[in-house]
């Protein structure tokens, strides 16, 4: 069953970690299938529309197995000037592609994304499957650009 979630991003710095964080949260802990935005200028916020699948947790023996938990994560690893140089390449495709798509740039991709793919170098489609934030939809969308970023970096 799909479900739709309503989020209102402020503009205003003193809202906008604030209202990043829940979305963030909320990007990590659903699969979403869509997202539509718009800009409501009298208030000065981006109106953020979901569409997504609740992930199914299984409940084993009182073990709780959650399907994200295998996914790659880069933490606060520092990064070598490789992975500083794709990492600068994919934040400026980020931000021509949230131009082009009149989107705010963590909605293409986190920057925590961003460094989990230039620490983990995916290949192939598949292997962007493995890091956090990267669902099929992110993927259909992004993956290819992606991946030809990292090949010419």
């Amino acid at each position: 069953m799909m479900n739709i979630k309503v989020l209102k991003v402020r503009i205003a710095d003193e809202f906008l970690l604030q209202d990043q964080k829940m979305i963030d949260d909320f990007l990590n802990n659903h699969e979403i299938i869509k997202v539509e935005t718009a800009f409501v200028h009298d208030e000065s916020f981006w109106s953020v529309v979901l569409y997504f699948n609740e992930y199914k947790t299984i409940v084993n023996k009182n073990v709780v197995k959650d399907s994200k938990t295998a996914k790659y994560s880069a933490e606060d690893e520092t990064l070598n000037p490789d992975e500083i140089e794709i990492l600068d390449a994919l934040k400026l495709w980020r931000s021509e592609k949230a131009r082009e798509q009149n989107l705010p740039s963590y909605f293409i991709a986190t920057n925590k994304e961003l460094i989990s793919v230039a620490k983990y170098k995916p290949a192939k489609i598949e292997e962007l499957l493995d890091i956090k934030g990267f669902g099929k939809h992110k993927i259909e969308n992004y993956g290819e650009e992606i991946l030809e970023i990292l090949e010419s970096v």
